[in-house]
């Protein structure tokens, strides 16, 4: 979401719009302690040049080579221009202002580039092109939507699996990808008993898994592949329960309206009138402007698909609205909390303008089952 600029507009965020990088990934600096933008590198200056005192780079930076990061919150020097403000000025994510050559004519231009974000003409291209393909397969064969499921959920285990091995964390893999194929199938042809009890004995493959590899970081291996178990196929696997009801394409497609409402409706305020940050310490391109905005959407979205489409009341949808957007941030929050801990600022590259998959699915994967739970109890199937 955009983050304040004093003197000047924002830059949307990754949660009000598409795919923004989380900050916080400073290029690599010289020795002898001058950041590019002509400030000083965090933990090498005094308070006002460019740095934050106390700050220093984090050692054993993920196994990503060539590049500091600076501390949560600190200034961001080096040349990424749509970063958090104007290129070499020494703008950080925290307000510091440090004293480089470039805090004068290049502000505004870069200001200017800044708040379009990424390459919106590929972002919504690629967008449109995903929610063509969901309709076409929702109001034909609604089975095929699982081949999407299953492609996204693949796709976003892979960013992960390379995302948390730079951190020396050896996911068991194989178990995860065998065992969540088969919740999602199993979530749609027989329901939440056996996605369940699926979810069980996957836990136990990856115990099993990991047993030849040695004591040595067993814990933690294990932990990562449930984490990621729960985190992926899990969560996707309520989209399937969802599908499976007789209503299901309808359901399914009340639940990718809310997620797309909450983006659109975030990315649309957030960049046009965003200034004040909500969660600066995790995102500080996250504005309460652009909250709103994905606020009313998502209201006003629930208020109209429910009846319509399901035949529900209107304050059910109101109610659905607000649920589906609190779990929406709350995804996009944790992602990007866990790219900070991962110390990188995208999963991926492999949708144009919006970065890796993993950073468009995070709001829909915590809103499915919160969705699911909320139309199974205010449509209830037929006995």
């Amino acid at each position: 979401m955009p983050a304040d600029v004093p003197g000047g507009p924002v830059a949307p965020d990754e949660a009000n719009g598409p795919g923004e990088p989380e900050p916080g990934l400073v290029p690599a600096e010289p020795a002898h302690g001058l950041a590019p933008g002509g400030g000083i590198r965090p933990g090498g200056g005094a308070p006002g040049a460019g740095g934050v005192p106390g700050s220093s780079d984090v050692p054993g930076a993920g196994g990503v080579p060539g590049t500091d990061f600076a501390a949560s919150g600190g200034s961001q020097g080096g040349p990424e221009p749509a970063a958090d403000g104007a290129a070499g000025n020494g703008q950080g994510n925290g307000g510091e202002q440090g004293a480089g050559p470039g805090a004068g004519a290049a502000a505004a231009p870069t200001r200017k580039a800044a708040r379009a974000g990424r390459n919106l003409p590929a972002a919504l291209g690629v967008g449109l092109g995903l929610g063509a393909v969901a309709l076409v397969t929702l109001l034909t064969v609604k089975a095929t939507f699982l081949l999407i499921i299953g492609a996204a959920v693949g796709i976003a285990l892979w960013e992960l699996s390379r995302a948390v091995a730079a951190r020396g964390i050896r996911l068991p893999a194989i178990p995860v990808v065998v065992g969540g194929a088969a919740a999602v199938v199993l979530a749609y042809w027989r329901g939440e008993r056996a996605l369940l009890a699926c979810f069980a004995v996957t836990v136990i493959a990856v115990m099993a898994w990991r047993l030849p590899s040695g004591a040595v970081g067993y814990l933690r291996d294990v932990a990562a592949g449930v984490f990621v178990l729960a985190y992926l196929p899990l969560m996707a696997s309520f989209v399937a329960l969802m599908l499976a009801a007789p209503d299901g394409e309808r359901r399914t497609l009340v639940f990718l309206v809310l997620a797309v409402c909450s983006d659109v409706g975030g990315y649309a305020v957030g960049s046009l009138i965003g200034r004040h940050p909500m969660a600066p310490a995790i995102s500080p391109k996250k504005t309460w402007e652009g909250f709103g905005g994905s606020a009313f959407a998502c209201v006003v979205a629930g208020a109209i698909t429910l009846p319509t489409m399901l035949h529900g009341a209107a304050w059910q949808g109101l109610l659905l609205g607000a649920a589906a957007l609190a779990a929406a941030t709350l995804g996009d929050l944790s992602e990007s909390m866990i790219k900070r801990d991962l110390e990188i600022k995208d999963m991926g590259t492999v949708l144009p303008g919006h970065g890796g998959l993993m950073d468009r699915i995070d709001s829909l994967l915590v809103t499915a089952p919160v969705a699911w739970l909320l139309l199974t109890v205010f449509v209830p199937l037929p006995r």
